[in-house]
């Protein structure tokens, strides 16, 4: 038993890795589909839902990769790399549910065009980091590696597009808006889908510190 503490447990953990990516890429995708779907109520609540259920998901295997890391000795990679990773990905599903149930408590009645496109580079940045995520098997391949960086650079751009887009959301916000309950809705709205490509963006940033240390 104690050896085989020792030994290294490559595959279990990328292979957790890759699931608790699935499920936020599956957040992603209802909290999408909620915002595309919301004049219909029991849509709403249908995908609000969805994207709850892709949470506890991701929270089992988060669970499960932790006790997994605590009972192994020797990592594929760096445990502190490991543990943070784990960790960024679970804040971006995190940060999806918290936007989904804000519509709720909140009371949002409708949604905004921004709200549309962080809602899709959102997506994208999961889809961006699910790829790469599903790649660290073949971490030592060079031309896997560069696969992965190129992922990561894409949520770096992502990222900068919300950025514009939330400066643009406020101003017009600030500008345009009337009713200050409805101000205030939809600021903190924008603050947390926003902060989901924040999120994703510290994913990528440690996916790049794996390629460049362990490839």
């Amino acid at each position: 038993m104690f050896f085989k503490k020792l030994l290294p447990q490559d595959g279990n953990f990328f292979e957790q890795l890759n699931q608790h990516a699935h499920h936020m890429l599956e957040a992603a995708r209802a909290f999408s589909q909620l915002v595309e779907n919301y004049p219909s109520p029991e849509l709403r609540q249908q995908y609000t839902q969805a994207v709850s259920d892709a949470e506890q998901r991701a929270d089992e295997v988060m669970h499960a990769f932790s006790s997994l890391l605590h009972k192994t000795f020797i990592t594929p990679i760096e445990r502190e790399q490991l543990h943070h990773l784990v960790n960024a990905l679970d804040d971006v599903v995190d940060t999806l549910q918290d936007a989904a149930e804000t519509t709720t408590l909140y009371d949002v009645r409708s949604t905004t065009p921004e709200m549309v496109q962080f809602s899709q580079i959102n997506l994208q940045c999961c889809e961006a980091l699910q790829n790469a995520i599903g790649q660290l098997t073949r971490l030592g391949s060079p031309s896997v590696a560069a696969q992965i960086l190129e992922s990561c650079k894409q949520v770096d751009a992502l990222e900068s597009e919300a950025d514009q887009i939330m400066r643009k959301a406020m101003s017009q916000l600030f500008r345009e808006q009337q009713d200050v309950r409805e101000l205030i809705k939809f600021k903190a709205m924008y603050e947390l889908l926003e902060t989901v490509s924040d999120r994703c963006e510290e994913v990528a940033n440690i996916l790049e510190g794996v390629v460049l240390e362990n490839s």
